[in-house]
This record gives C-alpha cells, structure tokens and sequence, in this order.
C-alpha cells in the first residue's frame, strides 16, 4: 500500500438538540467550533413564540459575540428605596441589553452558514426516536447526543420573578440615557418583592418593566398600575404611548429536567440563576465552558455555571425573599452601597471571589438571614439533577 493513501476520517458525530430557544440557537450559532459533530435543532410542534423581550447581561468574557448587537451601553445604574438611592459606576463590566430578536436572528444566521440543520417535529431524528414516554429506546437516545433544552419541570410553589414591561415613548429630555435604573423600590409591596426595572434607550425611549418576586402570579393590572404610577410619580412622565410589550415569569430555584433520561442545556441544564432569574449570560457561558471542553479533547456535553457554594447563598436568599420581603429594599440598597459597581456586576455574573462573596454576606442585616439558615430549605441540595 503507497504512503500517499490519504488517511480515512469518521463521519461528524450527529448531535439534536431538542427547542428552539436561546439556548439551542446560541449552540447552534457556534456550529463552526464544534467541527466533529453534525448539529441539528429540533422544534418541538406548538413552540413558536414571537414575543420580543429585552436581555440584559454585564459584560463578561464569554459574551464577545453578543456585543457587536447591544441596542444600548450603562456604565452607571442605580438601586433606590423610598429613603436612599445609590448609583453605581462600572469601570471593566458595563451593563448591556439585547434584543431576544436580534439575537435569534443573528443565531439562526450563523448557524445556517455553518450547516446546521432545522427540522418542526421530533420524529425528524429518525432511528425510531421520537422522544415519547416509551423508554425502550433510551440507549438509542444515549447514543445520539441528544440535549434537550425545553424548559424544565417546576414545582407549582417555587418562588418566581415575574413581569410586564411596557417599552414607551414620551417628549424629549423624559429619560436619563446615561444611567439605567435595576431597581427602585418606591411601588406597591404588598404581593412581595416588587421593583420597577427601567431602561433608557435614549431621551426620548424606555423600557418600563413591573418585576414581582413571589411564588404567586398577580392580575396583569397590578403591574400595569405600577409602571403608570412610576413613569407619573417618580419619572414626571405623564404623556406616553406604549410602543411594546412584554410579559413573562421566570421559575426561581432548583428544578428538574424535562426529560431526566435526556441531558440538559439552557435552563434545563441548570443555566437559570436560582436567585434572581438571569439566563442569557449564563446561557452563554454553559455553551462556552461545553466547547471549551471539546476544543481540550473532551466529548460535547453541558452542567451547570454555577459554583455550589453560590447555589447554596442563592437558597438562603430566596428563603428571605418568601418569607420576609419587607427585607428586600433594605437589602439591596445596602448592596449597592457596600460593593462597586464592577463588583456588583461580578457577582451577579456569577464571577466572585470568596472575598467578594464576605462582602456581600457582611452587607447583609444579620437576623432574616440566620432565621433563612433554620429553615428546611437552607439544606436542600444543591446542582441540577
């Protein structure tokens, strides 16, 4: 046999991904990394959402590809109760927000160049798995690389951040650009932690978002009151129109995959973070963290971005938030008063150091937090099953 015969290479792995959501087309996006695999993006039937949403993140390492598309930049936010407002300064991680729609434009772009395929139905996998109940095909499924990103399994009393957001327009000069404001606390408290989240996109254009932190929804006028009240109370703005909206709840703990016999990516595989909600970064960062592990030999495969020690802060604070809400402002402002804005930023990024995390835990006032400790939550386990 000559020396010249060309040496034979094994065909690309094939690889489903079940969703079509952030994560699926955030991994499919970066096909062209994952050069050993075959990626196809599997939509459930009924899944189609059209609702735009805003994602806000801080800059972080793995966030690059994201930058090129933020609609607006904040080196300065602010945290404020009816007593105190704080603004914090970033100097190394500014505050962004994206577009759910550019970004899904944006992926799907990518990942079609790169050779991705996209199928409507789950039978489309082919070999006879069809993702139903049926368990006699679960080596198969194994076998294939399946991960499935729809959302996971939620207890009916887990705590939730839920809101509505009205994207308004009103006169020139209504808004600060310059600074975003992540917090104000000078609304209606009695259904649990609840804050106004608000986002300039300019003089002129904001993003006005009722968030509630409960384990129960409320009726869509509670929120709607309260961003009307805020824009005419707080913000002297009383000549709108409302030029979008956006509505959603997002489950807050520790939850069970869809499918425990298929891996998980996204919030099925842990990406949600447990306390406050936030996806998109740690979405991002689940996906780099996998194809780091595959550019260092290893096979594709996805956990969760959270250190235990931070999933275990996060349960005694979403003790404190169920059962002692009237805390929340407190907490908050003390925050943001004790840490800079690079520090705030790298904490809820889920990029502390034990330092900061001594920080954090000496801003907090001592005695709802020793009362979260006795309580049965304060031991549950930590990870994603």
């Amino acid at each position: 046999m000559s020396d010249d015969t060309p040496l034979a290479h094994s065909p690309p792995t094939p690889v489903a991904v079940l969703g079509d959501g952030c994560a699926a087309l955030s991994l499919a996006a970066q096909a062209d990394r994952l050069s050993d695999y075959a990626l196809s993006v599997i939509a459930p039937a009924g899944t189609v959402s059209t609702q735009d949403h805003i994602w806000g993140f801080w800059q972080m390492p793995w966030l690059q590809d994201v930058l090129p598309l933020v609609r607006k930049t904040w080196s300065r936010w602010t945290i404020r109760n009816a007593e105190t407002a704080v603004v914090m300064q970033a100097a190394e991680y500014p505050y962004h927000a994206v577009t759910r729609q550019h970004w899904m434009a944006h992926c799907m772009a990518r990942a079609t160049q790169h050779g991705v395929t996209f199928a409507e139905d789950r039978s489309s996998l082919g070999h006879g798995v069809t993702f139903a109940e049926d368990r006699s095909s679960l080596d198969d499924v194994k076998q294939r690389h399946i991960f499935d990103s729809r959302p996971p399994k939620r207890h009916p009393d887990m705590m939730l951040q839920h809101f509505i957001g009205w994207e308004v327009r009103a006169a020139a000069g209504s808004f600060d650009d310059s600074t975003a404001i992540l917090m104000d606390f000078r609304c209606d408290q009695t259904c649990g932690m609840h804050f106004i989240y608000c986002l300039p996109f300019s003089d002129r254009e904001a993003l006005v978002e009722s968030t509630l932190f409960s384990p129960a929804l409320v009726p869509d006028t509670f929120y709607e009151t309260a961003i009307s009240s805020w824009l005419n109370d707080c913000a002297n703005v009383s000549d709108f129109e409302v030029i979008r909206r956006e509505k959603g709840a997002i489950p807050l703990g520790l939850m069970a995959r869809h499918d425990p016999a298929l891996s998980g990516i996204g919030g099925n595989g842990g990406a949600i973070r447990p306390s406050s909600g936030y996806a998109f970064s740690f979405i991002q960062k689940q996906i780099a963290t996998g194809i780091a592990r595959v550019s260092a030999g290893n096979a594709l495969g996805f956990v969760t971005p959270h250190r235990p020690i931070d999933l275990w802060m996060d349960r005694i604070f979403l003790s404190v938030l169920r059962h002692q809400p009237q805390h929340a402002p407190q907490i908050f402002t003390a925050l943001a008063a004790r840490l800079t804005g690079d520090e705030f930023a790298l904490f809820l990024s889920g990029e502390a150091t034990m330092a900061l995390r001594a920080k954090v835990v000496s801003a907090m006032p001592p005695w709802p937090f020793m009362q979260a400790l006795l309580r049965p939550e304060a031991g549950a386990k930590a990870g994603m099953p």
